[in-house]
């Protein structure tokens, strides 16, 4: 047998123990990176498995290529509606908050293991950012659900702050080594990371966008590689001039998850996947490199320093950091107890050692520690604490079929799926009372674990999944039909154009719209027009402005009758009952 040949049999065999793990983290509630900590310690040289690892350039360098597969990833996932809602407080907790923590943790430390100030707050900083993985594995493998603005909070602060701590840990070991001077060179060192990082990634994430829509490769399995390159790309490019990797790698994935790609679910489906394969072998090889016994050398100091990052320093951040934006005493507790701490501490203690400083070695076995104990202590309490302070809310049943427009162009529609609630406008209707614009349609009705195949006469019941191919111009009105009676409507935008039927009632628009006319409720839009514009006047392009509501006619049958209507709605209306006959120009050269 080759070494290659025994190297790839010990890789499977971890990598499918690792994999087998995650379903005791579910039914324990075991956190998942703990288990795949333990698949390493068990394998390592004071384990039963005996493999003999300490090789820290090569955790080095698997850890970092691991950790911006899994920022990508992360990037991928994080939508601009969720850094419209939390980009203020998780940037406070991502950059201050990391600050706050590092320094208090560090002055703890030095104190604790005798060492001098600055090499404490490197420690300090080197435990100082969280781990999106370990707080949602966590949360997701007990079935919990947070509020909206929590989650995404938790979520971007997560996926924002490792740079900060990788900043903060190597301007410390370049002034520790005498490569920098204290003062104002380390303000440049981190705003030259930090500027030259998010040029990077904005860059090659808008970049990217372009090229995988128009480059139209030959087999659909390459785009996910082809996305996967360009996240690698920003990363070494940021680095390569003096940037953070890290910080661009994870907005160059926020780019391209945020706007139409190519095949952009098996880009998803696929990154998910590398990433998971990411994370298990960045743990795995992470507890090969660990030593139980070393560990249990320092557990006392590490215990100490863990209690006072959990206790003190990392609720102190949290509330400095979220004392402007409001947040409730439970949720500002809660924001403080989820700082697991996961991969990145690790890889970053890694620094010190190969960099030679004196001491690194004990810096690499507190880190070790802490993360265990906070990883441990934290993961297996937050879903507790998460239903003590009652901040979960009922999470939607996933639907028990998916559909996906696969193409290798990019395609101008979109499937939207709706989870039909109770209170939805569209619960209890038949699918031809639901008036729904022109340009979407209704392509699968999932019911349990039945398919239903969509007529007319279809019911629309609590609890479907209901799948639809719409033009994206036309979501907003679709996504009023599914909305719940009791929650706010989605916000119509103004001054664009939806298609409607002419069959359409008035009624309609304001029953699934929130949209009233000046006209009896039981009269179809065909009508209201010939009401207002008077049968002689029915022709494309004729106008009727009903206060914020315009209606346009679009398209006339041989018989006369409106087949097609514009409904807009723009901000300065004349008052109700106005109308206008402005046929539309004919179209230029």
């Amino acid at each position: 047998m080759f070494p290659v040949d025994r190297l790839i049999l010990i890789g499977a065999l971890l990598l499918l123990v690792g994999v087998a793990s995650s379903k005791v983290s579910s039914r324990f509630g075991v956190p998942v990176l703990v288990l795949f900590l333990a698949v390493g310690m068990l394998a390592g040289s004071d384990g039963p498995g005996g493999i003999a690892f300490e090789n820290y350039q090569l955790a080095h360098g698997v850890g970092t290529l691991a950790l911006a597969v899994i920022l990508f990833d992360g990037g991928l996932r994080t939508s601009l509606a969720s850094l419209r809602l939390a980009w203020r407080p998780a940037l406070a907790l991502a950059s201050g908050g990391v600050l706050v923590c590092a320094l208090l943790t560090g002055a703890a430390a030095a104190w604790i293991l005798g060492l001098p100030l600055l090499v404490g707050v490197l420690l300090g900083s080197i435990v100082g950012s969280t781990d999106a993985a370990a707080v949602f594995s966590v949360l997701r493998g007990q079935g919990l659900n947070l509020r909206r603005r929590l989650s995404a909070t938790l979520e971007i602060e997560s996926g924002s702050n490792d740079p900060m701590a990788v900043f903060l840990t190597v301007g410390i070991l370049e002034v520790l080594l005498g490569r920098l001077e204290p003062g104002p060179e380390i303000l440049v060192f981190l705003l030259r990371q930090a500027g030259l990082g998010a040029a990077a990634g904005l860059l090659v994430g808008w970049a990217a966008v372009r090229l995988v829509n128009r480059i139209n490769l030959s087999a659909a399995g390459l785009y996910p590689v082809f996305v996967g390159g360009f996240g690698l790309l920003a990363y070494g490019a940021a680095a390569s001039l003096g940037g953070s990797g890290f910080l661009a790698v994870y907005l160059a994935g926020i780019v391209v998850g945020n706007r139409r790609v190519v095949f952009q679910r098996g880009v998803l489906l696929f990154h998910d996947g590398v990433a998971w394969l990411a994370q298990i072998s960045m743990f795995v090889l992470l507890g090969l490199l660990s030593f139980p016994g070393r560990l249990l050398e320092v557990a006392g100091e590490g215990l100490l320093i863990a209690a006072v990052l959990l206790f003190v320093a990392r609720p102190l951040a949290v509330a400095v950091s979220l004392a402007p934006f409001r947040f409730a005493a439970r949720e500002v507790a809660f924001v403080a107890w989820a700082g697991l701490r996961g991969a990145v501490p690790i890889i970053l203690a890694t620094y010190p050692l190969l960099l030679g400083l004196p001491g690194s070695e004990l810096i690499f076995d507190v880190v070790f520690f802490v993360v265990i104990a906070s990883v441990v202590v934290q993961g297996l309490t937050l879903p507790a604490l998460a239903g003590k302070l009652g901040l979960q809310v009922p999470t939607e049943p996933g639907p028990p079929v998916t559909l996906e427009i696969t193409s290798l162009r990019d395609v101008d529609g979109d499937i939207v799926e709706y989870s039909v609630r109770e209170d939805s406008r569209a619960a209890g209707r038949r699918l031809r009372d639901l008036a729904l614009p022109d340009g979407a349609v209704v392509a699968l009705v999932a019911r349990e674990q039945q398919i239903v195949p969509p007529r007319g006469s279809t019911p629309i019941l609590a609890g479907d999944h209901v799948f639809l191919v719409l033009r994206p111009e036309v979501r907003a009105l679709v996504d009023r039909v599914f909305a719940s009676g009791g929650e706010p409507l989605p916000v119509m935008p103004e001054e664009v154009e939806f298609p409607l039927l002419g069959s359409a009632t008035v009624g309609d628009l304001e029953e699934f719209y929130g949209m009233a006319l000046d006209a009896p409720a039981e009269w179809t839009l065909d009508r209201a027009l010939r009401e207002r514009l008077g049968e002689g006047e029915i022709r494309p392009g004729a106008r009727a402005e009903y206060g914020a509501v315009t209606l346009v006619v679009r398209e006339v049958s041989g018989e006369g009758r409106v087949e097609r209507v514009g409904f807009a709605i723009h901000p300065a209306a004349p008052e109700p009952g106005e109308a206008s006959i402005q046929p539309e120009a004919p179209p230029g050269p």
